[in-house]
């Protein structure tokens, strides 16, 4: 296993939607390995492969005391939107978090490295991560689904001279380590080793 290096906004991988995976075997189950140790180095929550520059369909998470990863993911989301505010981030995004509404509820079916199928459901951050995941493998990066002034702040950010700074310092010092896709106030993770969640596990 291995830690990889971080693509930063900018990286045209970040904005290609990944190719669906169509063979399984111990490449797949390497790249898997190689994302979760290099999510779980920087206490991530999730990962999606394009972010080290692989354009697969696979992501792993890790949250809410469980681990696993989601290969060729179909996502589903319910209509209510979460109301805690939640701020959320992108360490392809670097030095920035917003704002930003998403569904309370998510699921996504899809396959383990194996091929099996594999569910996971869940609300709250949960649903959050499995949104934001999946984006990145549609080519979408959280700060496309900003609105009104959380989007102007976040454009300005990056348009500015300061933000290019912190997108270098963040470049210089990930120079063998990517982050998760996806952060939060929690991103720290519980106390422990995180679960592995079975491929039929649902978290709700």
């Amino acid at each position: 296993m291995a830690v990889l290096s971080i693509r930063i906004i900018g990286d045209p991988i970040l904005r290609t939607p990944a190719a669906t995976v169509t063979n399984f075997g111990p490449e797949l189950e390497k790249l898997v390995a190689d994302m979760t140790e290099t999510m779980l180095d920087v206490q991530g929550v999730g990962l999606a492969a394009p972010q080290i520059g692989v354009g697969l369909s696979v992501f792993t998470y890790s949250i809410d005391g469980f681990e696993g990863h989601v290969v060729n993911p179909v996502l589903e989301v319910g209509e209510t939107l979460q109301q805690d505010g939640a701020v959320e981030g992108c360490l392809s995004v670097p030095g920035l978090g917003n704002f930003l509404e998403r569904a309370e509820w998510a699921r996504v079916r899809g396959q383990d490295a194996h091929g099996e199928p594999v569910e996971v459901e869940g609300t709250g951050m949960l649903a959050r991560c499995l949104q934001h995941e999946t984006d990145h493998l549609r080519g979408t990066l959280y700060i496309d689904r900003l609105r009104g002034e959380e989007k102007k702040v976040a454009m300005r950010a990056i348009r500015s001279a300061d933000y290019n700074s912190v997108a270098g310092q963040t470049a210089a010092q990930r120079a063998k380590t990517l982050g998760s896709s996806f952060i939060s106030a929690s991103a720290a993770g519980p106390a422990g080793a995180p679960r592995r969640a079975e491929n039929s596990g649902r978290r709700r």
